[in-house]
C-alpha cells in the first residue's frame, strides 16, 4: 500500500477530525440552492444536482479500485480535512461539487445552438469547464492535498483525468440543464442518486468495500 492510502485510510470517517467550518461552508451549499428555488430556475437547480451525483459516483468507482488494489486508489486525499468521506473525496471537495454544476451552468448562452470558435457552445463549455478543472487538480496535486499514484492518472497522462475526471459530469449536467421539462430533470437527477446510493448501500453499509 502507498503512503498516500495509508495516511488517507487513517484519516478515513474519522470523527475526531471535525470542524467548525464545516457548518458555514453547508450552509453557503443551502444558499445557494435556496436562492435559485426562489428564483425558481430549476434548470440551474437540476444541472447542479446531476453534476454533484456523476461525482459521486466517480468517487465510489474509485473507492471500488482502491478495494480491489493493493496499492492505491487512482487519487487520493491524505491531506488535512474535517471529514474524509471516501478515500478520494472529502466534506470540503463534496460541498464545491455540490455548487460547482450551477456556478458552469450560469455561463451558458441561452441559445444552446450558438457556436463558439465553430464548436457547439455546449461541448465548448464542457471542454473548457474540464480543462479549466483539471488545472486546479493539478495545483492541489502539487501542493500534495490530491495524490495521484499510477502512471496512467498523473500530468504526464492528463487525458485520462480530463475524460473520466470530469467531461462527462459537465456532458450529463449541461444535457439536464437542456431538458424543457422539470420531471425530466428530476427523473434523470433521480435516477444518477438513486443508483449512487444504492451502490453505497451494497458496497458500503453490507460489503464494506467503500
Amino acid at each position: 500500500m502507498s503512503e498516500s492510502a495509508r495516511q488517507a485510510l487513517l484519516n478515513l470517517r474519522d470523527p475526531a477530525n471535525l470542524q467548525w467550518y464545516i457548518i458555514p461552508l453547508f450552509a453557503f451549499v443551502v444558499y445557494i440552492y435556496a436562492n435559485e428555488i426562489e428564483r425558481r430556475n430549476w434548470d440551474l437547480v437540476f444541472a447542479g444536482l446531476a453534476y454533484w451525483g456523476m461525482d459521486w459516483f466517480n468517487e465510489i468507482w474509485n473507492s471500488l479500485f482502491f478495494h480491489f488494489s493493493p496499492y492505491a486508489p487512482v487519487w487520493g486525499t491524505p491531506g488535512k480535512s474535517a471529514f474524509v468521506i471516501f478515500i478520494g473525496l472529502n466534506i470540503e471537495i463534496c460541498f464545491m461539487f455540490a455548487v460547482a454544476g450551477i456556478v458552469f451552468a450560469k455561463m451558458l448562452p441561452k441559445d444552446k445552438k450558438l457556436k463558439i470558435l465553430g464548436i457547439p457552445n455546449r461541448l465548448f463549455f464542457a471542454i473548457a469547464g474540464s480543462i479549466f478543472t483539471l488545472f486546479v487538480e493539478v495545483l492541489l496535486n502539487l501542493a500534495g492535498m490530491l495524490t495521484w499514484e499510477y502512471s496512467w492518472w498523473n500530468i504526464g497522462a492528463p487525458w485520462l483525468i480530463f475524460l473520466f475526471g470530469y467531461f462527462h459530469f459537465f456532458l450529463v449536467s449541461f444535457w439536464v440543464f437542456d431538458m424543457k421539462k422539470i420531471k425530466s430533470r428530476a427523473i434523470t437527477v433521480g435516477i444518477i442518486f438513486g443508483f449512487d446510493l444504492l451502490c453505497i448501500l451494497i458496497f458500503g453499509f453490507i460489503l464494506k468495500w467503500i
